[in-house]
């Protein structure tokens, strides 16, 4: 399947910057399962640009641009070609043991009700693999969707604890499940196709380390595996280790944000 995407993102500030520092996680990578056909990162003003590599093996882009700095417009745009894996990652970038995604952040930890309902959808199932495609489901069908932009901050217990969540909050919840039932478990950023899907955040969902297996990905807002729709960008202990932009700022005042994606599916 071919996908165009385009994600464009506006920062607009109450007082002239003089200096605004960005790091980018917006470009995805080659593996045996999606294919980079084209793709673009644009601003609208000067900036010293630098390419690299972070520690968990995400491609980054550093953007250094001089004030006085009022507003800035980024682009991303591009498409991929992806391919059916059964959710099973193969020709990945893996620089840290899978051991490390144990690890609990902030946003991440399990409290009391995640660990009692990961306990609860798994206790009876041998199987890892298919615990986790239990808990996948399970997670999907407990809490309505929001389409609304993440709220930043909001741990995976306080959301588990809501009547609704976005993509982002119900992979945080699966990432807390699995870890609290001893099973690695990290936060991936990407794209996905979904009919009549317009949002103001790139997707989220979640790998897990399966023996035998390796990593294999689950997207609680589908209840599914990640397949031909889903683009992966980055990953990280949590949805801030795997942001698409994270930066300073030198200036006064106030920072708005505006955020747009849309993918959509080329014949």
């Amino acid at each position: 399947m071919r996908l165009s995407i385009d994600h464009r993102t506006t920062y607009r500030f109450t007082e002239p910057q003089a200096r605004v520092v960005q790091l980018l996680r917006m470009t995805p990578r080659n593996t045996h399962d999606q294919i980079v056909a084209d793709w673009h990162i644009a601003l609208d003003c000067d900036a010293r640009i630098t390419e690299g590599q972070d520690g968990f093996g995400n491609a980054t882009t550093m953007l250094y641009i001089d004030g006085p700095v009022e507003r800035i417009d980024l682009s991303v745009t591009g498409e991929v070609v992806t391919s059916h894996s059964d959710g099973v990652l193969h020709g990945t970038l893996e620089p840290m043991p899978a051991k490390l995604f144990l690890r609990d952040t902030p946003l991440t930890q399990a409290g009391a009700a995640i660990t009692a309902f990961a306990r609860e959808q798994v206790a009876d199932e041998r199987d890892t693999i298919a615990a986790l495609h239990r808990l996948n489901r399970a997670i999907g069908e407990r809490q309505t969707l929001s389409r609304g932009r993440p709220e930043p901050g909001l741990s995976a217990e306080d959301a588990f604890a809501r009547s609704s969540a976005t993509p982002r909050d119900l992979a945080h919840v699966f990432i807390a499940a699995a870890r609290a039932r001893g099973i690695p478990a990290r936060y991936v950023s990407g794209y996905c196709d979904i009919a009549d899907d317009r949002r103001s955040a790139p997707h989220g969902w979640a790998d897990a380390w399966v023996e035998g297996l390796g990593w294999v990905g689950f997207d609680p807002t589908l209840r599914l595996s990640p397949e031909e729709h889903h683009v992966r960008v980055a990953v990280g202990l949590d949805a801030v280790g795997a942001a698409p932009v994270a930066g300073t700022r030198m200036g006064e005042g106030d920072e708005c944000l505006d955020v747009a994606v849309t993918v959509n599916r080329e014949e």
